[in-house]
């Protein structure tokens, strides 16, 4: 992960980040995300760039150095960008819609699923697909997962909550008994 961490960050123009000893705030067109980073790592800012020093190369430190590195470029591209996770709903009868802060899921049980919609995160319903955008990726992929959840992919039959381009590998059912 060294390397990773080694690579300046370029901070595009219509973002601005401010370092305050260790904590990293990051704003954009998008909105603002702050992070404590690791107190080994030193941060510096030169020309509209960000620089991220370890103390040693011990083995920790380089991990931690490249962590650190991919999480505020990260927060970089969320701010600019956004991030967007797909879900697909596949399966007879299988439904979501939004209502109001809450995202009813119809999954083949006796009941709805009813999943509050976070304040931080976006949620939309088109056709058979949910998406699930913001800022933060870890915050997506954390809601992308928690809705997965309620109805993982069957093996057997494929049916089920997937990402999208998720490919399923399915099993062979019973097969006749031997006379």
């Amino acid at each position: 992960m060294s390397r990773i961490g080694k690579r300046p960050i370029p901070i595009p123009e219509k973002v601005s980040v401010n370092i305050d000893g260790n904590r990293v705030t990051v704003k954009g067109p998008k909105g603002e995300l702050t992070l404590d980073v690791h107190p080994d790592i030193k941060v510096k800012m030169e020309e509209n760039q960000i620089k991220l020093e370890r103390p040693s190369d011990n083995s920790f430190h380089k991990a931690i150095h490249g962590t650190m590195a991919a999480l505020i470029r990260n927060m970089i591209k969320g701010v600019t960008e956004g991030y967007t996770v797909v879900l697909e709903l596949v399966g007879l009868g299988y439904r979501a819609s939004v209502k109001g802060k809450n995202l009813e899921l119809n999954l083949g049980y006796s009941h709805p699923i009813i999943y509050p919609i976070p304040e931080d995160v976006k949620i939309e319903v088109k056709e058979n697909k949910i998406y699930v955008s913001g800022i933060d990726k870890q915050r997506v992929g954390q809601v992308a997962a928690e809705i997965r959840s309620f109805r993982k992919p069957n093996p057997y039959k494929g049916t089920g909550i997937r990402y999208e381009g998720e490919q399923l590998k399915l099993k062979a059912g019973k097969t006749a008994g031997k006379k």
